[in-house]
């Protein structure tokens, strides 16, 4: 059963919440356009294991409002801690699909870890801006374009699985649900949260962060090389790294058995 409900912020704006299951509550985080219905593979999976699946419509996103402002990484941290605060689910996992892994991040920076029992980031680099000391950010991106990469949404890249690749986990998507927009679409108005987005720096909250971490890479992404994902926990007190072959950047969808796989062991081990 599924319960639907909405977590109105500090700055008055209503966020769309939907709970699935119970037992241990792992939250789940879309990223940037995509919606809390494109983890429906990972809520099957969750709930048949045992644990309760709590997907969340950041502001701008899925169900939630629109507002014409907030659009900056922090303010979805906080965001998130509202919700976890609101809702009162007790200790949670957070998994955090691109964007969404970085408002976790955000969110930890913030308040701390508090409740979190452990994270879980699917295909985020933890700096997009690639520079001298990290060659793992986003293809093409640098501090000289970084502001205006993003002028037009998300560039194609011509990295990694191509769309004619990618298309057989949109059709899984939208036959499981029904809705041929399941996948999301740009939300209006936030392009100054990407730019906000593309500026982060998460690596010392990974590496300070007194939790177990495990950092999800597909193989192929059209974004960023999969080695972010060792390099991100290579001096974390208890990080893990998984890298999923054949698996773009929306690793929760490509491949949603694999990706399951090593969600369920990282959260059995917790």
């Amino acid at each position: 059963m599924t319960t639907e409900t909405t977590v109105r912020t500090g700055d008055g704006v209503s966020l769309h919440v939907s709970a699935t299951g119970s037992g241990p509550a792992v939250v789940l985080v879309a990223g940037y356009g995509a919606t809390a219905a494109s983890w429906v593979f990972q809520v099957d999976a969750l709930t048949a294991a045992g644990y309760r699946a709590v997907c969340v419509d950041r502001r701008s996103h899925g169900r939630s409002d629109n507002p014409p402002f907030g659009h900056r990484v922090s303010r979805h941290g906080k965001d998130l801690r509202e919700v976890l605060d609101a809702l009162d689910l007790g200790p949670v996992a957070l998994v955090g699909g691109s964007m969404g892994a970085s408002a976790i991040w955000a969110m930890l920076d913030l308040f701390g870890t508090g409740s979190v029992r452990g994270v879980v980031s699917v295909d985020q680099t933890p700096k997009m801006i690639n520079s001298a000391d990290w060659e793992n950010g986003f293809y093409g991106l640098t501090d000289d374009n970084s502001g205006t990469f993003f002028a037009d949404g998300v560039p194609q890249t011509s990295r990694g699985l191509t769309p004619e690749q990618s298309l057989p986990a949109h059709t899984r998507l939208v036959e499981r649900l029904g809705d041929p927009t399941a996948l999301g679409v740009r939300p209006e108005g936030t392009e100054a949260l990407l730019r906000d987005h593309a500026q982060q720096d998460w690596r010392d909250v990974v590496t300070r962060a007194d939790l177990p971490v495990l950092m999800v890479a597909g193989a192929q992404s059209q974004y960023w090389p999969a080695a972010h994902a060792e390099a991100a926990v290579r001096d974390t007190a208890d990080g893990r790294a998984v890298t999923i072959e054949d698996c773009g950047h929306a690793a929760n969808l490509d491949r949603p058995a694999e990706f399951n796989t090593a969600l369920l062991t990282f959260l059995h081990d917790l």
